[in-house]
């Protein structure tokens, strides 16, 4: 949901870069998740006591944080919330983490790979396509390129021809 950018002042607090469309919203969330940089587990529970937008950051306090030191050790870090907070995605709406996995197909059938990643380069998302070969590539994800999203079904059509 964001990145640790770094302390904030002199008590405790974090400036956040929100990974967010509406960067606002993630002060609706209670209860966030850090997880220091690197880590690949060990996320800590944070009350978030208060915050607002700055620019298109945002700054917060969070629970167990006493000070610039203590703030300190998330930066570069990421942010989260429990899956279970956030809404169901609506019709033709998708979670980007539930893209991370499935399989790419394209319209002749051909296996392109699989998720590794989805980045948003501003114009659009894009699908990081890995093909278990050392090889990878990168889908916009737009539906002049996407033609189906199954993620029950683990797979997504695409119109990409392999030697793209």
């Amino acid at each position: 949901m964001g990145r640790v950018a770094g302390p904030y002042g002199v008590k405790g607090w974090l400036k956040i870069l929100p990974l967010t469309a509406d960067a606002d919203t993630l002060l609706a969330y209670r209860q966030w998740w850090l997880r220091r940089r690197g880590d690949v587990g060990d996320w800590r529970s944070c009350a978030l006591e208060s915050g607002r937008m700055h620019g298109n950051t945002l700054l917060v306090e969070l629970g167990g944080f006493a000070d610039r030191e203590a703030a300190a050790v998330y930066a570069g870090g990421d942010v989260g919330v429990a899956r279970s907070a956030l809404p169901a995605a609506q019709e033709g709406e998708v979670y980007w983490a539930d893209l991370v996995g499935l399989a790419v197909v394209n319209r002749e059938g051909e296996l392109l790979g699989q998720v590794a990643a989805v980045q948003d380069y501003g114009a659009h998302p894009v699908l990081q396509v890995k093909d278990g070969e050392g090889g990878a590539r990168l889908i916009p994800f737009v539906a002049a390129y996407v033609d189906a999203v199954d993620v029950p079904g683990g797979r997504i059509e695409v119109d990409w021809r392999k030697d793209y």
